[in-house]
This record gives structure tokens, C-alpha cells and sequence, in this order.
């Protein structure tokens, strides 16, 4: 089970990096499940993607205080707002696709929308 979970992490690595390349796909909610499949796998590529200096600000954020940037806030929204539509004009054959569809993606939006921006300011800094 051990390298199920752990390949599983790699393939999740992999995802985030193409994502770093193509604005369309995301990176770090690939890295989130990475970092969780490491950390019941190996905890030196846990440490190594939680300490990394490109990936590791992001992933800590989201472990501490469930920070999602404003900028991953709007790709996420607009980018369902295009799915549905796209959905709904060129694959739906009834009002129920898009209107189910819609549902899931309004309270996923709706949980997107109301995590916090950043990390709460520090009263030392």
C-alpha cells in the first residue's frame, strides 16, 4: 500500500508541474494531495515539498490557515463559470446536466470564495 501511495504522490508532483506551464490546469491543489500521499508515505519528500522554496510557501499556507490566493480564487471560479458554460452549449441534451453540474460547482465556488486570502498577520511582525 505504502508505494501505491506513494506513486500516487509522484503522479500528483507531476500534475502540479505541468500545471506550473499551462495556466489552464492548477498546481498547488495537485501539490495539497501530493504532499498528503507523502506524508503517509515518505516523510523525506514530505519534508523535501513542504520545505521546497517555489511549492513549500503555498502548502504551508493552506496547512496552517487554509489560505487560498485571490489570483487562485478568480482562476477557480472563472474557470468553472467557463466549464458549465461550455457544458451547456456544446455537450448538455438536458436542463439537468447543467443544472446538477451548476449545484456542485456554486457550493465548491462558495467554499473557494470564503477561505481566507493570506495568512493572518503575525502580532511580532
Amino acid at each position: 500500500m505504502r508505494g501505491l501511495v506513494l506513486g500516487l504522490g509522484w503522479m500528483f508532483v507531476a500534475l502540479g508541474l505541468v500545471g506550473v506551464f499551462l495556466p489552464v490546469m492548477p498546481t498547488v491543489p495537485f501539490l495539497i494531495v501530493a504532499i498528503w500521499c507523502f506524508s503517509r508515505s515518505s516523510k523525506k519528500l514530505h519534508h523535501w515539498l513542504y520545505s521546497h522554496p517555489q511549492f513549500g510557501p503555498p502548502l504551508r499556507d493552506w496547512d496552517r490557515y487554509g489560505v487560498i490566493p485571490r489570483r487562485g480564487k478568480l482562476i477557480a471560479v472563472i474557470g468553472m463559470a467557463c466549464s458549465l458554460a461550455l457544458v451547456t452549449i456544446f455537450v448538455a441534451t438536458s436542463w439537468m446536466v447543467p443544472v446538477f453540474m451548476g449545484g456542485a460547482m456554486l457550493l465548491v465556488a462558495i467554499y473557494v470564495v470564503t477561505r481566507p486570502s493570506r495568512p493572518p498577520i503575525q502580532a511580532s511582525e
